[in-house]
This record gives structure tokens, sequence and C-alpha cells, in this order.
């Protein structure tokens, strides 16, 4: 410091520190007023643009305001210098972090373009905002005249041991990357596990698979645990899917019409009832003689996995109406039984048979 300081001085640099933080302030509430703007448009670039900038503007203002008051004071060369250091490194954080959030959204944006679905893959999001993070530290510490090589050295030498702490952990990270990679499941999916367990993929994160059941349950699945089971996937190679109902008409039921009426009204529900394809044309296959009535199965499609139960629903409502108004006869489990008639000896007179001749007492000799 080569004089005193004045307050004049003072006064100049508070008021530099107030216009940073000002400009700050006014450059946040013109931002937001513009995200509501970028919002209504299609594009989905200029919702993240602005929203890097509503983290990046306000922080930079405010370091320029903070340089400001420290050049009108009179400061030595060497605090100059760390104010300086510390402004910079101010601004290097917000924009590691405006940064961040600009690669993670686009990320997650192709994520959600491919897949087509409303989930995310949170484990690729994850790693872009983590890999960005340390790198934006390394350049902060680099700026800080802290010299990073002994830090990379130090987390080779110890990586051997962190892997072993964390088998688990990086077990489950790199088959959540193997499952995506692989595009055996994708957010949105729905899958059912050998073991029972069934719902909507909504995320796959950097340790478990999140399902959703159709009962709004979520079940936590391992990365790990996913990869090395059995599993159906009804979203692959396509999300319509054939829906076979099985029905039976009885024996005096006229064949060739059960299947007229049957086809109509299936080609009726796939092309009224939501989820139904439209231009798909049903079929019957009669396949077993059962003990009420002749057995077939009815096949439709629908356009996705939860589809099927609204247009079951609806099928068997209306086939039931309509054979009905054809007089098509339903079967209707029975059996007959034919009982014969038998002759019964009576009980004294099988025992009077069955007893063996008894000998009187012998006459006295004479």
């Amino acid at each position: 410091m080569t004089r005193e300081i004045t307050w004049h001085d003072m006064a100049i640099a508070v008021a530099a520190v107030l216009i940073g933080l000002a400009a700050g302030v006014l450059l946040r509430i013109a931002l937001r007023w513009l995200g509501e703007r970028a919002s209504a448009t299609r594009w989905g670039g200029d919702d993240i643009v602005v929203s890097a900038l509503r983290t990046l503007a306000p922080w930079a203002a405010l370091a320029i305001g903070g340089s400001a008051a420290a050049a009108a004071l009179p400061l030595t060369a060497t605090v100059g210098h760390r104010v300086n250091q510390v402004m910079i490194a101010v601004v290097i954080l917000a924009a590691t972090f405006a940064t961040a959030g600009v690669i993670a959204d686009l990320v997650k944006s192709v994520t959600l373009s491919r897949s087509a679905v409303a989930g995310s893959a949170s484990i690729f999001v994850n790693i872009t905002r983590l890999t960005v993070l340390a790198i934006g530290v390394m350049v902060l510490l680099q700026t800080l005249g802290v010299s990073v090589a002994p830090l990379i050295t130090a987390l080779g030498v110890g990586g051997l041991a962190v892997a072993l702490a964390l088998q688990d952990t990086l077990a489950n990270l790199f088959a959540g990357v193997h499952i995506l990679v692989s595009k055996t499941v994708q957010p949105g999916d729905y899958i059912e596990l050998s073991s029972g367990e069934d719902g909507y993929v909504i995320d796959i994160n950097w340790r478990n698979t999140v399902v959703r059941q159709l009962s709004d349950n979520l079940v936590i699945i391992p990365n790990s645990k996913l990869a090395g089971t059995i599993m159906t996937n009804y979203h692959r190679p396509e999300q319509q899917m054939g829906l076979l109902i099985q029905a039976a008409v009885g024996y005096g039921s006229d064949l060739g019409q059960v299947e007229q009426v049957t086809i109509e009204v299936a080609t009726k529900v796939m092309a009224e009832v939501t989820g139904g394809v439209a231009d798909y044309e049903p079929s019957v296959r009669f396949h077993t003689f059962t003990e009420s009535g002749v057995g077939f199965t009815v096949i439709l499609r629908a356009l996705e996995f939860s589809d099927q139960y609204l247009i079951r629903h609806e099928f068997i409502k209306q086939l039931h109406m309509r054979y009905r108004a054809e007089g098509i006869e339903l079967p209707v489990p029975g059996r007959s039984v034919v009982v014969h008639e038998r002759v019964t000896i009576a009980q004294d007179q099988v025992t009077a048979q069955a007893r063996p001749a008894v000998p009187g007492p012998a006459a006295p000799a004479s």
C-alpha cells in the first residue's frame, strides 16, 4: 500500500461493488424474462443458453465490480494480485457450473430425442456433469498457481484402492452404461423380469434402474442385477404388440358365423378404442374341443403394453353383446352323470348263504 485509504477511495470501492451487484440483479431479472420467452419457442437450445447465462452473468458482473473496487483502492501489488485471483476464481467457478449445465442439458436432450420418451437416462447426465466440474476445478487450481500434476499422480496411485473399495458401485455404474449403450433397455420401455417385477423404466442412474409399475409403485433394481437377469422388453423391437384373447362357443354354434361375427366386432374395436391399431386385420383361430364347447383365439394388436387392458375390456363386452344378439351359444360348463340300477340282496340272505352248516349232536349208541 503506497498511501493511506481515504474516504474517497472507500466511496469509489463501495460504489463499484454496489454497481456490480445491481448489474448482476438486473441481468438475472432480464434473463429470467428472456427465459420465459425462450420457453415458448419450439427450439430447446435457447432455453439451455439462457439458463447458462443466468448462472454466469450475475457472478461475472459481481466479479467485475470487485475488481474495479480493488483497482480504486491503494493496495500493494501482492494484495491486488490476490484479489484479482479471487475474482478470476469466482468467474471460473461460475463458468464451470454454467458449462456443466449446458453440456448436461444437451446430453439429456440427445438421450430424450433418441429414446422418444418422457424419461431420462441420468447416468450419462451425471457423468458428463462430474467430468466438466473436474476439469473446471483443475483449471481453477492451475490458475491459482497450484500444480495439478501431483494431484493427478496421487489419484492414479490411489485409483486401485478406490476401485477395490467401490467394487459394487463401479459394477453398477459400468452395468448401467452397458445397458444404455447396448440399447437393450431404454427409459420409457416396459419390461418384465424373470422374478416377476414389471413396469415402465423411468430412469437409469449411476447405481440403480427405477421402474414404475402400473400401480404407480417404484421398483428399484441395481444395474448389475438387471444386466444379469432374464428380462422381457415389450417395447423392443417395436412398441406395438400382439394381443391374444381366448374365447369359446357351444357345440351347437355355426363356426363360420362365429368367425365372421367375431372379426366384425374385433375390427370395430380396433378402429374405435384408444390404443388399438386401426389398420390391423384381426383374425380368429379355432384350436380346442373342450368339455363344453369349441375354444378359439382372437388375435388383436395394441399400440403399446398398457393399451391391452382397455382393448380387452371393450372387446369382451361388445363380443358378448353381439353373440346374444346373433343367438350364438356360449358354453356352460357341465357334466352328465349316468346312474345304473343294481339289484341288492338282503343282508340276512347273504349272511345265511355264506354261513356253513353246523352238524347237530351225535345220537347215543344202543
